[in-house]
């Protein structure tokens, strides 16, 4: 599960603006994709690279979706994207992109598996990111923190209603206007 979030826990505003919160993307030398848009610090590079790497498959809510587009087909990190939603795959949308659209969070995880392979599976954080976790169905919480406070907005957890515990982080990186934090998921006990 990951995405970028404020010091108190917001992927975006009410209106779903994100804010200063992707301009870490952007203020550095180092390209995380040859080509890309995206360049970052130096010290994001080592974390952020690797991991994008990793990923064959990105579990998504309908709700960024629509947002985004579905990145236009191709998104940021691996080759296939999985829609947690209830409605169709819009009419004539990118028909060559490898997307799914599933209408349950556990099994939209189970697909996204078998379309990476080897690969990473990631889960967006905030709704479908949340009832992941809750299924358990989340190995690790990768967190992106910037430092600005939003008050209120679109949750990192969405609406999770229980407690959940993670290990201690196993990846502390400052980077530039970002701080980059990954916790394993506590199963079981």
């Amino acid at each position: 599960m990951h995405a970028v979030v404020s010091v108190d826990g917001f992927i975006a505003d009410p209106d779903d603006d994100v804010g200063p919160l992707f301009e870490w993307y952007f203020n550095g030398g180092a390209e995380i994709v040859d080509g890309g848009p995206f360049k970052v610090s130096e010290a994001s590079i080592g974390y952020v690279r690797p991991m994008w790497e990793r990923i064959g498959a990105t579990v998504i809510g309908r709700h960024l979706f629509d947002l985004t587009n579905g990145w236009e087909g191709t998104p940021p990190a691996g080759e296939h994207i999985v829609v947690v939603t209830h409605r169709p795959r819009p009419d004539g949308w990118h028909p060559e992109a490898s997307c799914r659209f599933v209408d349950d969070v556990g099994a939209a995880i189970t697909v996204a598996k078998e379309l990476a392979g080897e690969r990473d599976v990631a889960v967006a954080a905030g709704q479908v990111g949340g009832q992941a976790l809750a299924l358990g169905l989340v190995d690790e919480v990768a967190m992106d923190v910037v430092p600005v406070v939003f008050g209120s907005g679109k949750r990192y957890f969405g609406s999770v209603d229980a407690q959940h515990l993670l290990e201690d982080p196993d990846v502390v990186i400052r980077g530039d206007r970002v701080l980059h934090l990954s916790y394993r998921v506590r199963h079981g006990g």
